[in-house]
């Protein structure tokens, strides 16, 4: 039909800006190289400012345009400075990935089958929670924040894409508790600036990863006993690797997506129809 962009050049992300959290590994990791892979230029921030700079400086080398920055997410002031920085060297902001999170202590279930003495609810760490909380939820908030005031300053829309977790929608017993509110509130966080930002073209969704193979468990993925339960929560039959979440996450950052907002993207291999047995 003349006039109507076709299929693939509605994912033409060329020229546009985005910033990422959490992007020093994983699956923030993947979120800066699929930006960059697609003609986007790139802040990378982390909490570990020196490998996120390690990161954008292999990004350059490789000839796409990025920068880093360092950024714990919970440190309101820090995130403004952060946003602010990137508008200044880019001249706006388009595409924001509020990803940065993490996951403490042992569920209540042990993947060798018994319960967990350090995970039940009257015995797991009571600062754990405060700091998943701070990190996962309260930081979404001020990483959507402060892209929020970019993106309406600027005019022109944009897209904020939050990594939530199947884990919103399921139990898991081999996860810590904290994590499981943390994302249902990210979740549910997405859909309430879907429903205030729209008016701006700013639309708001959320990635709803399940396992995928990164370092949020703090290494356990390497025990093969807890990498043989998350296989078989799957339906099919292994976890994810990062690299699999590249597209959806560019299809949400692009004009592919200008009709999606508030949505919640489930990608979990199906472990959110077959549990663990």
């Amino acid at each position: 039909m003349s006039g109507t962009p076709k299929a693939l050049e509605q994912f033409d992300i060329t020229g546009r800006s985005a910033l990422v959290t959490g992007a020093a590994s994983g699956i923030g990791l993947a979120y800066a190289e699929t930006m960059a892979e697609a003609g986007a230029k790139v802040t990378l921030t982390d909490v570990d400012g020196a490998a996120a700079e390690r990161e954008a400086a292999r990004l350059r080398s490789e000839g796409y345009e990025a920068r880093a920055d360092q950024l714990d997410v919970r440190d309101r002031v820090r995130t403004r400075e952060v946003f602010d920085a990137h508008e200044a060297a880019y001249g706006g902001l388009d595409i924001a990935f509020a990803n940065a999170g993490l996951g403490l202590g042992p569920g209540f279930w042990n993947p060798n089958g018994y319960r967990d003495p350090d995970g039940q609810i009257d015995t797991y760490d009571p600062e754990n929670w405060d700091r998943i909380i701070a990190i996962n939820l309260t930081g979404a908030y001020n990483t959507m924040r402060e892209a929020a005031r970019l993106m309406k300053k600027g005019g022109r829309g944009g897209s904020i894409i939050a990594t939530s977790s199947n884990a919103a929608v399921v139990c898991e017993p081999i996860v810590p508790m904290p994590y499981m509110p943390s994302k249902a509130g990210v979740s549910h966080m997405v859909r309430h600036m879907a429903f205030e930002l729209g008016e701006y073209k700013i639309r708001v969704n959320a990635i709803l990863p399940g396992p995928f193979a990164t370092n949020i468990a703090d290494g356990s993925l390497q025990d093969p006993v807890v990498r043989k339960a998350w296989d078989e929560s799957t339906l099919m039959g292994k976890i994810g690797d990062p690299h699999q979440l590249k597209p959806l996450a560019l299809y949400l950052a692009s004009d592919a997506s200008s009709y999606v907002t508030g949505s919640q993207m489930l990608i979990d291999g199906g472990m959110a129809l077959g549990r663990f047995g």
